[in-house]
């Protein structure tokens, strides 16, 4: 079982790698540990090299964009599909070549798969009933204790098509639980439900996983679910594996310019290295105090920098990082606005920025308004931008020039 029973340094050589700070890594002792595992269709590679321990206890979310392999990996993790290379540990136990029915975890698919002519309460028990190690009293009692912990205790004589879809999620939830797995894999198990159940139901879910201690790891596309709810987040991208770390970490620290555009709003900026921790932007010098890991000066390179660490600029019009800008597009969320800025000086450089809407309504500011913006030097990322070309324009949710 070589690979079950000793720590491998998470992390794969080239331009994506993984960030390697000991935050990234399990807290707790490793349950489930995956080496070098890969997934070939013909000449065509769904999964490369992927390398991840996930703690006892933890909740992990595989977030990444449809085709990037996450739902394919949890797959191979149940055993529903195989591997074309690699090895999976449980617990320390070797199980890459078991069978579905000899591997220890609970699944929740997307579309529920409950048993419509069954009852509430026989489509908990249904996997206790197939077990046969409990009789009949125990299993009534073990999916009496389900359903309450669901919140469904009212409802175990009904059907499935009497209950909305948030409760039918709860039930595939209280079934993937009846037989006290060692693992509970959730295949987007939120995606059909709309978004004001969906904000309560992953609340309730990882209330839940805490409150029973299962090992979870979850696949979302979506990225408020992931940074709401996960201790930590696998970013997969074309099969492999660009980051892994705490939402904090996927966030505000991007270890690739893949992360950086495709986590939140970002804007995506061309600049070229000018001296030790110093760019030009535009017309601009800029010290940053991010390391340029990897890039030389003369070396064009592209600048990340999310809407809300923008800053509005003071009268002073030679302040490092300030820039002279139009608004161009207004965009009301509430709390805050968005403003689409160009800059007066170079067109060619535009930016998304948040402004709080107190500050919109007491400056007066609209479409054609013309005010300053302050790039801060502390919360940019730089990326070589031959690295980068993949993430620019029309590609992201950012701005970029």
């Amino acid at each position: 079982m070589d690979g079950c029973n000793h720590p491998v340094p998470m992390g794969r050589s080239g331009d994506n790698q993984l960030v390697q700070d000991e935050a990234a890594k399990p807290s707790r002792a490793s349950y489930l540990s995956i080496r070098g595992l890969g997934k070939r269709y013909g000449a065509f590679a769904a999964l490369q090299d992927v390398d991840l321990d996930v703690a006892e206890g933890e909740f992990v979310c595989f977030l990444g964009p449809s085709g990037c392999g996450k739902t394919t990996l949890l797959r191979i993790i149940a055993g529903l599909t195989s591997q074309s290379e690699g090895r999976i540990c449980q617990a320390g136990l070797d199980i890459s070549d078991l069978g579905v029915s000899e591997r220890d975890f609970g699944i929740v698919f997307q579309s529920y798969a409950l048993f419509p002519n069954l009852s509430v309460a026989r489509n908990v028990g249904y996997g206790l009933e197939a077990e046969g190690r409990l009789d009949a009293a125990k299993r009534r009692a073990r999916v009496d204790e389900l359903l309450d912990l669901v919140g469904l205790a009212a409802a175990r004589d009904r059907f499935p098509g009497q209950l909305s879809g948030g409760q039918q999620q709860r039930v595939a939830l209280a079934r993937a639980l009846a037989t006290s797995p060692g693992l509970l894999l959730l295949d987007e198990p939120l995606s059909a439900l709309d978004a004001r159940v969906r904000q309560r139901l992953r609340l309730e879910i990882k209330a839940l996983q805490e409150r029973i201690g299962v090992t979870t790891i979850m696949v979302t596309h979506d990225q408020e679910e992931a940074l709401t709810i996960a201790d930590r987040i696998v970013v997969m991208n074309e099969g492999r594996i660009e980051q892994i770390g705490t939402p904090e970490e996927i966030y505000c620290e991007p270890a690739t310019a893949f992360v950086a555009n495709f986590i939140g709003a970002m804007n995506l900026l061309d600049a070229r290295v000018v001296g030790e921790r110093e760019l030009l932007i535009g017309d601009k010098r800029l010290a940053c105090s991010a390391a340029f890991t990897g890039c030389s000066v003369d070396e064009e390179v592209v600048v990340c920098v999310r809407p809300e660490d923008i800053a509005l600029g003071t009268d002073d019009r030679d302040a490092e990082g300030a820039h002279d800008v139009r608004i161009v597009a207004l965009e009301f969320l509430g709390p805050f606005h968005r403003a689409r800025v160009e800059s007066r000086a170079c067109r060619t450089l535009t930016l998304s920025v948040d402004l709080p809407s107190s500050v919109v309504r007491a400056k007066r500011l609209r479409v054609g308004s013309a005010m300053r913006v302050v790039l801060p030097g502390e919360n940019l990322r730089i990326f070589p931008r031959g690295r980068s070309q993949q993430f620019r324009a029309g590609e992201g949710k950012g701005a970029t020039i």
